[in-house]
């Protein structure tokens, strides 16, 4: 193998890296939320720190942005991401529903591949890392080639804050060596858990395709409605701030402005008046040429994150020194390939439209936004409520940012989104969520549910339903046979021959002989005190024989889980009860027939279910428990509530 080989370089390196992740995060998910969120604020720290040596550094790598943006991108992507994930729950218990009772507990994915873009790289590098920790999952970067070394220096500080503040070594890594086979093998692996994938569309599409989970992001066509009732100074200024902040790399930065007629003047004035350059028809079609790379619908990296002025000068312009945005007036019709600049623009270039009404707003920015921005985001300027709603509800965007700059209100900066630098676009933009990106998004969510309606055995029979059986029925004589020992059954099969209650009486009845339970048995020698002292006189006279405490239980047997329930079911008519009103709710075993005239005696029950301790609720009667007793979850919850068992030496609650 030749390892000179660039794309065998970085496959090999991105295994070694996958298995030092994976075994650091098998350790991390092992921390207390405490822990957790220290290593995470460890990290949110130091990027916070280092965030204008960063800025700079992927300034000086990538050519693209400014200093003084990049570094407000990372001081976002630190610290008002930490703030908004502070206070989040991801270890352990994260609701209980009390009325529905269900538990939901978290679980992380794993390993979060995330591939980094050249646009964003230090401050995507910091919010992905951040998320991915606070879900307890490890992290492998894998940079844009164009900005490798700055987004490799970004992982190292957060991956020796993480160590110092007590998480394994290991936990975030980033590759050296990037190639698209290396991306690739990243994606597909086996120890991958979800992929990151902020990029172009066919980055996206590729992530998709790897088998693995992913969270994709979409272009952001990003049109900026001002409505008649607009405060026109400050739209313009909420505009302009977003295209022009890091000079547009951004995806959700405004790509045209559409506004209402009735206000177009006063926006045009105050476009002139804040910085703005109209271009003529050979100017926009000169500066439309540059948009894309020839041939092709691909940004053009010469005008990416290039500032208005040197924009121009590529294109043969001159512009004022202190132009912040070129514009080129459209007409509503100028929509799609043909007109490039009505696309996405990663720079600070607009479009301009004018619409005669809501109505042909709303119709327009729709137009816009499926040429190359659905799912993304909207931004409208309004002071009117109902056009707002109007608008909102009908643009086919996750993001409608209201009276603000596209940018920062759908990153979370100046709304109350969640902050982040990867915004889903939905199922009509491509991806699988239409969120703003979080810790949520990086664990799955374990749910606990208990049982609330009972299941309908139809392919059983009533009579051959068993009393705690979960996976199938049991012979009569298993049953009673474990109900004697105080043990469990085997999950034996049933016969397949059909049972009938004479049998397993006859079967019950003789088991509990062999084991001295009836028939002359001393429950003292199993080590239980005489109770004799403790019961009516009445009761003990009136206890069942043992042909009826065999019918008894026989008819148990073929009650269903609730007792209550299986009363009356056919072919499990119930055992006649002893004579009198002082009768035990079950029929206590007598330790010697009363055919031999030994002396009475009340001993343990060898089952209760639910029925037996509601019929004791309702006769005001008492229950005896021993060791070997056996209760269902039913019988135990609601007969230790209403104080209804006696219990004997060595019993407990089982």
């Amino acid at each position: 193998m030749d390892l000179r080989d660039a794309d065998l370089i970085s496959i090999q390196e991105v295994r070694d890296l996958l298995a030092q992740a994976t075994a650091a995060q098998k350790k991390f998910a092992l921390f207390s939320q405490e822990q957790v969120d220290a290593v995470v604020e460890a990290c949110a720290a130091v990027a916070a720190e280092a965030a204008e040596p960063l800025a700079r550094l992927a300034v000086e790598e990538t050519g693209f942005g400014n200093v003084l943006d990049k570094t407000a991108k990372n001081r976002f992507a630190s610290t008002n991401v930490w703030q908004a994930i502070r206070g989040m729950r991801t270890v352990g218990i994260l609701r209980e529903d009390r009325e529905k009772h269900i538990l939901e507990v978290a679980s992380p994915v794993g390993v979060v591949a995330a591939v980094i873009p050249s646009t964003n790289p230090t401050s995507t590098a910091i919010y992905k890392t951040l998320i991915a920790l606070k879900a307890r999952n490890a992290i492998v970067l894998s940079p844009h080639p164009s900005a490798s070394r700055c987004i490799c220096e970004a992982a190292g500080i957060l991956s020796r804050a993480s160590v110092s503040a007590g998480a394994p070594e290991g936990l975030v890594q980033c590759l050296q060596h990037t190639t698209l086979a290396g991306t690739q093998e990243l994606m597909r692996s086996h120890s991958t858990g979800v992929i990151l994938a902020t990029g172009g569309t066919g980055l996206v599409r590729a992530a998709y395709a790897s088998g693995k989970p992913a969270y994709g992001v979409g272009p952001g066509n990003v049109p900026a409605f001002i409505e008649q009732t607009a405060n026109i100074v400050k739209a313009i200024a909420d505009i302009f701030a977003g295209k022009t902040f890091d000079y547009g790399t951004i995806c959700s930065s405004e790509q045209s402005i559409v506004v209402e007629e009735p206000a177009s003047r006063m926006a045009l004035e105050e476009c002139r008046r804040q910085g703005a350059y109209f271009l003529s028809p050979d100017e926009a079609r000169k500066v439309g040429a540059l948009v894309f790379l020839p041939g092709l619908h691909a940004p053009n990296t010469k005008i990416v994150g290039r500032p208005a002025t040197t924009i121009a000068e590529i294109a043969g312009i001159d512009v004022p020194p202190a132009t912040r945005v070129l514009i080129a007036r459209l007409d509503p019709a100028q929509v799609g390939r043909e007109f490039p600049l009505s696309a996405e623009k990663l720079s600070p270039i607009l479009a301009l439209y004018v619409v005669a009404d809501l109505a042909a707003g709303i119709e327009l920015c729709e137009r816009l936004l499926r040429f190359g921005g659905l799912g993304h985001t909207c931004a409208i300027h309004s002071q009117n409520q109902e056009a707002i709603r109007q608008f909102g509800q009908a643009v086919p965007a996750f993001r409608v940012c209201v009276n603000t700059s596209s940018v920062h209100g759908s990153i979370g900066y100046s709304t109350h989104l969640f902050p982040a630098m990867t915004l889903g676009c939905g199922a009509p933009g491509g991806n699988i969520t239409s969120d703003n990106i979080g810790p949520r998004h990086l664990m799955n969510v374990k749910r606990i549910a208990w049982e609330s309606r009972e299941v309908e055995h139809r392919s059983v029979p009533a009579s051959r339903r068993m009393e705690g059986s979960a996976g199938g029925e049991r012979a009569a004589s298993d049953i009673a046979g474990d109900a004697a020992a105080g043990g469990t059954a085997s999950a034996r099969p049933l016969s397949s021959s059909p049972l009938d209650r004479a049998h397993i009486a006859k079967t019950v009845a003789r088991v509990l002989t062999e084991r001295g339970w009836i028939g002359g048995g001393d429950m003292r020698s199993e080590g239980h005190r005489d109770v004799r002292d403790e019961v009516p006189e009445a009761a003990l006279r009136e206890r069942p024989s043992p042909s009826e405490l065999a019918s008894e239980i026989a008819g148990r047997v073929f009650q269903t889980g609730r007792g209550s329930r299986a009363e009356g079911a056919a072919g499990a008519p119930r055992s006649k009860p002893p004579s009198g009103n002082a009768a035990p709710s079950v029929p206590p075993a007598p330790s010697a027939p009363p055919e031999t005239g030994a002396a009475p005696k009340i001993d343990v029950v060898p089952f209760v279910s639910e029925a037996d301790v509601q019929r004791a609720v309702t006769r005001g009667e008492k229950i005896f428990i021993g060791p070997k007793t056996i209760l269902t979850p039913s019988a135990r919850d609601l007969g230790f509530e209403r104080n209804i068992f006696i219990e004997t030496e060595g019993s407990s609650k089982r």
